[in-house]
């Protein structure tokens, strides 16, 4: 199984998972937080449409883990920017 880093920690993935899905799996289902109210927020519409899944992989901000597929090696990074 591949594996991807996760704030810092190993977090297993199957091929073909997006990075929401894998975070899911892990039993990771919030990982960010609004603004306005720090409401938790991690996959809600799966398919690109909302923003509510945004994190940062390899040093890109603000890219939707449900659209991104998983990639051995790959580093993300959760939690809200105070620039998105």
């Amino acid at each position: 199984m591949s594996e991807i880093v996760v704030d810092g920690e190993s977090l297993p993935f199957v091929e073909g998972q997006t990075v929401a899905a894998a975070l899911v799996a892990a039993g990771r289902v919030a990982w960010r937080t609004t603004r306005i109210g720090n409401r938790s927020r991690g996959v809600f519409c799966g398919i690109g449409v909302c923003f509510d899944c945004l994190v940062t992989i390899d040093g890109a901000d603000g890219q939707r883990a449900c659209l991104v597929p998983a990639r051995p090696g790959m580093t993300v990074t959760t939690g809200e920017d105070d620039d998105e």
